[in-house]
């Protein structure tokens, strides 16, 4: 059967039903899209009531597999963690249809994204590159997207007909994600930059000391409020943020450089979710304004003083 040529009478499928997967759903079902199918690791397991109940709110169809989704979508969307973007191109490319397009909305490394790519286009599909320049929520399906790979021309009005922000980076495959991999490092270095120095400096009881010789130094920035932001995106998101930064690190690598400060940032992000794991912050999904409390269940925690993650 041939892709129709109105995106809005696609089938389209989600692997990943995370926030971002549900965040898409949710859009693409309020343009109109009749036919929306998510699948994640998480169906089958005591963690799939969340997505169950979203689905059937929404009405999305949830496949058994990436095989079934991946054989009825016109449009295949890949939103899952950074280190399932190529598993995920191999697990759904022998079910792809000819002619259907793959999206891949990973944060992964140029590398990753060159291999995903020859797998799909092996196949018939034709794949087209992603990167998500900044935090999705806000934007929801109109966050800023780069896009790239041989097919990204033909792909972006379709997209904006489903309402996404597209714009093509480049023909040439790897390129749009470079940029936003080169964009972690450093941001979510950042992060964890403030993480390391705010906890240390709450250690010492110079914390007021170092913020207000930040707001010199950098005085278009509350450093108080990007604290507490900080802290909380990192306690919310920590995992798959040193995911993504492994990939930062290894699109360095790829460039010929040693990636010493996009793995620390990877090993500090990793931390602070083994730390949300361990439940020292309770609910990670609770709304935080005071990072000071944040440092402090670290440190009362016995983690200040904890040189790097056992």
């Amino acid at each position: 059967m041939d892709i129709p040529s109105d995106p809005l009478h696609w089938r389209i499928g989600l692997v990943g039903y995370g926030e971002v997967g549900r965040i898409l759903a949710e859009d693409l079902r309020g343009r109109g899209i009749a036919r929306v199918l998510a699948c994640d690791v998480k169906l089958g397991t005591p963690a799939e009531g969340p997505l169950r109940e979203h689905a059937a709110a929404h009405g999305v169809a949830l496949a058994a597999s990436h095989a079934a989704l991946a054989a009825e979508a016109d449009f295949v969307v890949s939103a899952v963690t950074a280190s399932q973007a190529v598993p995920v191109a191999q697990a759904c490319a022998p079910a792809l249809r000819e002619g259907a397009w793959f999206l891949d909305f990973n944060s992964a490394s140029p590398g990753a994204k060159q291999r995903a790519g020859a797998l799909v286009d092996a196949s018939g599909a034709r794949y087209v590159e992603g990167a998500v320049m900044t935090s999705v929520p806000p934007y929801r399906i109109r966050v800023p997207l780069l896009l790239g790979g041989a097919g990204a021309a033909a792909l972006q009005p379709l997209l904006a007909t489903l309402g996404f922000d597209a714009h093509v980076a480049s023909d040439r495959l790897g390129v749009a994600s470079a940029s936003k991999m080169c964009r972690s490092v450093m941001i979510k270095g950042l992060e964890a930059m403030v993480i390391e120095s705010y906890t240390a400096a709450r250690a010492w009881g110079v914390e007021d000391q170092v913020l207000a010789s930040l707001a010199e130094t950098f005085p278009g920035i509350d450093w108080e409020q990007q604290g507490s932001y900080f802290f909380q995106r990192v306690i919310q998101h920590g995992r798959r943020r040193a995911e993504e930064m492994r990939e930062a690190a290894e699109t360095v690598r790829e460039a010929g450089l040693e990636p010493w400060s996009a793995a620390g940032t990877a090993e500090r992000q990793a931390w602070v979710a083994d730390l949300a794991d361990a439940g020292v912050f309770g609910d990670r999904t609770a709304a935080r304004g005071n990072w000071r409390a944040e440092a402090d269940r670290i440190l009362a925690a016995g983690k200040g003083k904890q040189g790097k993650r056992n």
